[in-house]
Parts: C-alpha cells; sequence; structure tokens
C-alpha cells in the first residue's frame, strides 16, 4: 500500500489540490491520498475563515471525482487547541500503517520552511517527501534555497522526490474574494463544492 498525505487548509479545496493529487498519485503509483484539512496550522496560526467541519465536508466532496482520493479528519482541532503538527500526524500515520508506504505531498514553498517545522530530520524518517514545484526546479535548487541549514544525509536527499508536471496556480485568498463577491467560481471549484458554499452561505461578507 502506497499512501500520501496531503495536508493544508483546504479552505476551500479546489482544482489545483486535484491536479496535484492526481499528477502525484500517477506519477508515484499511489493507491490513496488523504486530503487532510488542518485543524491549526503551526506557521498559519490565524484561523481560517471557515470552521474545519466545513472544510472536511468540502474536501470530501472535491475527493468523490477520484476514486484514489479520501478526506481525512486524522489532522481535526486538538481538544487542548494547539497546532497540528506534521510530525505528530506522520507518525500516527506510521503507527497505524505500519506496512505501508507513506508519502507527504507538499508545495515547493512549504517544503522550504521544512527548518522550521517540527523536528524536521525525523520527518525525513517517517515518510517520503513529494514535493510539487515548477518545471526545471532541482534537489540542488532546493537546497541552495532554504535547505542547506538541514544539512541533508544523501540518503534523506533520497527520500525526496520533484513532482513538476503540475502548473496549477490557485490562490486561495483570490478565490475566497471572488466567491464573497458573489462568484461560483465554477472555474475553479468542483461542482459539488461550488454548491456547497452557496447552500451554507460560506465566504459572505458579514
Amino acid at each position: 500500500m502506497r499512501i500520501a498525505l496531503f495536508g493544508g487548509s483546504f479552505d476551500p479545496p479546489h482544482r489545483g489540490h486535484l491536479a496535484v493529487a492526481r499528477a502525484a498519485a500517477d506519477a508515484f503509483h499511489l493507491d490513496s491520498v488523504l486530503f487532510a484539512p488542518a485543524g491549526r496550522q503551526p506557521l498559519k496560526l490565524d484561523a481560517a475563515p471557515s470552521s474545519f467541519a466545513d472544510r472536511l465536508a468540502m474536501t470530501a466532496l472535491a475527493c468523490a471525482e477520484d476514486e484514489r482520493f479520501q478526506a481525512s479528519s486524522i489532522d481535526a482541532p486538538r481538544p487542548d487547541d494547539l497546532p497540528n503538527y506534521t510530525v505528530d500526524t506522520l507518525a500516527e500515520l506510521r503507527r497505524t500503517m505500519p506496512d505501508a508506504a507513506i508519502f507527504n505531498l507538499v508545495g515547493a514553498d512549504s517544503f522550504l520552511d521544512l527548518p522550521r517545522w517540527r523536528e524536521p530530520h525525523r520527518l525525513l524518517d517517517l515518510a517520503e517527501w513529494i514535493v510539487v514545484s515548477r518545471p526545471g526546479f532541482s534537489l540542488p535548487d532546493l537546497a541552495s534555497d532554504g535547505l542547506a541549514p538541514l544539512h541533508l544525509t544523501p540518503l534523506q536527499q533520497a527520500r525526496v522526490h520533484l513532482l513538476t508536471t503540475v502548473n496549477k496556480d490557485i490562490a486561495a485568498t483570490t478565490l475566497r474574494q471572488r466567491l464573497q463577491a458573489g462568484d461560483p467560481c465554477t472555474d475553479l471549484l468542483p461542482a459539488a463544492v461550488s454548491t456547497y458554499v452557496r447552500e451554507h452561505h460560506l465566504y459572505q461578507p458579514g
């Protein structure tokens, strides 16, 4: 079993997320991609505009487009209101799926922030990493752009894989602004997600 954790705000989940997950699943022969809305992201402590319940529901609707995708509550808000740390999530996946090959799917910008994440070296031990980057980006680029402080070993570098076949840049802030203005954004959202946003009056002023 080959499983990728795909974390993020998913506020809302859009076609860019689906394109990334589909490309990763195809390129790395993934059996499952777990879309895991984050209860509270450590590096983005401002509250998400939408509740976790709404983001999880929208993510489940978006995941219906591909049988390899599923929404997961593994990163649900913690009872103690502390941030959700990826190292804890990956450790839980490793505990519950000891025989699975586990990947973590992230954008290059997030990966370059790895020195700021909790226990970065342990993160690289718990999972292989699929880094979505622009075409022409290479692992040496990643090292020179911000990972040098980690002094990655050759074995750790071998656990980092670049995905350069997706170039679908959708800014969540701009998307939410369009939704707030009454645009259903059917060009960027799966139909079921657009309907959910409208029926639950999400992203509306006031």
